[in-house]
């Protein structure tokens, strides 16, 4: 699926079965706890915290697929709630970090270990 197909979709589903958009504001603080939940899992997956079962360490890989999904999810709402096209945003966004960093990272030795 694009992007613009996914922004079509999640339009869709908020105003079929989501009944509408919750507010810019209220959307951007379930951004936040969205993406502390990736962070979490992350924590526990590649970093040094540890899980507090075996069967939470187990269905991690799944969990964090899911919180990446609701991440997207909300972003999306966000973007259709604001006019933006995110296809176009991010064309934009990649156009400038290229012109941007060109060399930057090339040149960066702590890239090159």
């Amino acid at each position: 699926m694009t992007i613009q197909e996914a922004q079509s979709i999640v339009d869709e589903w908020i105003n079929t079965i989501g009944v509408r958009y919750y507010n810019e504001l209220t959307n951007t603080c379930i951004l936040t706890e969205e993406v502390g939940e990736v962070a979490r899992l992350m924590a526990r997956l590649y970093g040094e915290q540890s899980f507090k079962t075996k069967e939470q360490e187990l269905s991690a890989k799944d969990d964090l697929a899911d919180e990446m999904a609701d991440v997207l999810f909300v972003l999306i709402c966000l973007a259709n709630q604001t006019g933006i096209d995110l296809s176009d945003a991010l064309k934009k966004n990649l156009e400038k970090k290229t012109k941007r960093d060109k060399e930057r990272h090339a040149s960066n030795e702590k890239l090159k270990k």
